[in-house]
C-alpha cells in the first residue's frame, strides 16, 4: 500500500484539477469528505481511510469525464 504521505498528494492534486478545471464538481467534495471518518477531534486516519477517499475522488471525476 501506497505510504501516507503519497495518498495525501494524489488527494491534494485530485482536489485542486477539480478546482481548477472542473469546478461544477466542488459541491461534490463535502460529501466525498464526509466519508472520511470523525475521531472526535483527533486528526488521525489510517492509510485505508485515505486510499478510500482517493478513490472516490478519482471516480468523482471519472464519471464525470464520461458524462461530458
Amino acid at each position: 500500500m501506497e505510504n501516507k504521505q503519497k495518498i495525501l498528494t494524489k488527494i491534494a492534486t485530485l482536489t485542486r484539477e477539480i478546482e481548477d478545471h472542473q469546478p461544477e464538481l466542488i459541491k461534490y467534495l463535502d460529501e466525498t469528505r464526509s466519508t472520511l471518518p470523525n475521531n472526535s477531534g483527533e486528526a488521525t486516519l489510517n492509510d485505508s481511510d485515505l486510499k478510500n477517499y482517493l478513490e472516490q475522488l478519482e471516480s468523482l471525476i471519472e464519471n464525470h469525464n464520461k458524462e461530458s
